[in-house]
């Protein structure tokens, strides 16, 4: 396949999402790779094929920190390096360059970097305490159609609305700068039902009213920013492209819970809920026809043309969307304020 911005730096891991001594698959822009971590916490990559018979190294095991092929119990290093009699030869297997941050696993897939990792990361690392891994899910979708419905804030009123019932959005200010985009969106929510609450428990713990913070870094991540009674919440959406037509997607949750009790209680149903939005978004993602030139502009819309622009112009230098080309339309739902400043 023709690769997907080809230069972005894609976030394919979390630290907690491989098993230590255990091989993982990795698919991105249409090439397998292996990613395994080391009883010493050391994390290697390599192309996924054996060179002696491309057999898939990640169907075999981890003997002294070495990959090892499934077929004939061949070794390799980190490096590539094909182990025999307790020694290292040739680098045979091709390695994946991969770079740790945060215990966040970024490559640029053998391409030269166009953009930097986004400092995003760092902060959320810096200020919030990582909660888990939810929802990871292979969507049959293309990178453009998933990467987008993270940035419409808009579809929470239908795909969402046993979670969040909203009666209203409103969009006081959206800046964009280059690759990054800041977003602070105030909500009015109705009272969840209490077969919604029995689903998940976490919806009672949101308020009727909230102010959130959305950050964009594209391509890779999303970060929905919360303050709810029990302290903040931060939750990281993350895409990247496997092929042409499949996308990986997952949330990786951080929080600010002053409470240890509390943040025990909370993790598993709040893990729990945001998985669940992973899986309604990837049921409206997939049930999508063929993509056409919307006939139809919502309230924020903008960020979805800018998202597309970047993404079609990739890799160009950013032009903002010109203010005057907005065209907002009332919709059902209370989302016809078009007060949205760049």
């Amino acid at each position: 396949m023709e690769p997907l911005l080809p230069g972005a730096p894609w976030l394919v891991a979390h630290r907690s999402m491989l098993n230590k001594d255990r091989p993982r698959r990795v698919t991105l822009n249409g090439r397998d790779y292996v990613l395994w971590q080391n009883r010493q916490g050391e994390i290697s990559a390599l192309n996924n094929v054996c060179p002696h018979m491309q057999a898939p190294l990640s169907e075999g095991w981890i003997c002294a920190g070495r990959i090892t092929c499934p077929f004939h119990a061949l070794e390799f290093d980190g490096q590539g390096r094909m182990w025999q009699e307790g020694r290292s030869g040739a680098a045979l297997a091709r390695p994946l360059k991969i770079f740790v941050e945060d215990d966040c696993i970024w490559t640029y897939g053998g391409f030269a970097p166009q953009l930097p990792i986004p400092e995003l990361h760092r902060h959320l690392a810096r200020d919030y305490e990582f909660l888990g891994v939810a929802g990871e899910t292979s969507l049959q979708a293309d990178l453009l159609s998933s990467l987008l419905i993270n940035y419409d804030f808009n579809h929470q009123n239908g795909t969402h609305r046993e979670m969040f019932r909203v009666i209203s959005c409103t969009v006081p200010s959206f800046v964009q700068s280059e690759y990054h985009a800041h977003v602070e969106m105030q909500l009015v929510r109705a009272a969840n039902t209490p077969g919604e609450l029995a689903k998940n428990p976490a919806l009672a713990l949101l308020p009727r009213q909230m102010s959130n913070t959305l950050e964009y870094a594209f391509p890779s991540t999303t970060v929905l920013i919360a303050d709810v009674p029990f302290g903040r919440l931060a939750q990281v959406h993350i895409v990247y492209p496997e092929t042409e037509s499949r996308t990986r997607t997952f949330i990786l949750l951080y929080g600010q819970i002053a409470n240890p009790l509390l943040k025990r209680l909370l993790r598993k149903p709040l893990l729990e809920a945001a998985a669940t939005v992973v899986a309604q978004d990837a049921r409206a993602i997939e049930s999508l026809y063929p993509r056409e030139k919307p006939g139809v502009r919502l309230a924020n819309d903008e960020i979805i043309a800018y998202a597309e622009r970047l993404f079609r112009e990739w890799p160009s230098a950013f032009a903002p969307v010109p203010a005057d080309t907005l065209q907002c339309s009332d919709s059902p739902q209370g989302q016809g304020d078009c007060s949205n400043q760049q």
